[in-house]
């Protein structure tokens, strides 16, 4: 695995183009299944990729959750948004595998789907 085993990418879909500069917090779910521990930040680069979370190696099988923080991009340039942050928790069954986690945001919306 030469890159972090978690990546995504944010593009405004109100733009067409990437979303720099948004916030990103990957966290595991504790054994009791009610609380997360925060694994790692970090923020979007110029192309909207966040590639480098964690160190390029597996993390173990379970349920992680990353958090994208939209707010203060749209406020940067003078938007509203409706979602200040967006929670996409995710199985992680495979440690072998790479997980990337694109999300396409607007102002008033999300979505988002497993990449590749």
């Amino acid at each position: 695995m030469s890159k972090s085993p978690v990546t995504c990418h944010v593009l405004d879909s109100s733009i067409g183009k990437p979303a720099q500069g948004v916030s990103v917090h990957l966290q595991s779910l504790n054994e009791d299944n009610s609380s997360f521990t925060s694994l790692a930040t970090g923020e979007t680069n110029a192309d909207g990729r966040c590639s480098d979370l964690l160190p390029p190696q597996p993390l173990p099988a379970g349920t992680y959750k990353i958090i994208f923080k939209p707010k203060e991009y749209f406020e940067r340039s003078g938007r509203k948004c409706f979602y200040p942050w967006v929670e996409i928790a995710f199985d992680l069954e495979n440690p072998a595998e790479h997980h990337h986690i694109p999300l396409l945001i607007s102002p008033y919306s999300f979505t988002t789907y497993r990449g590749s």
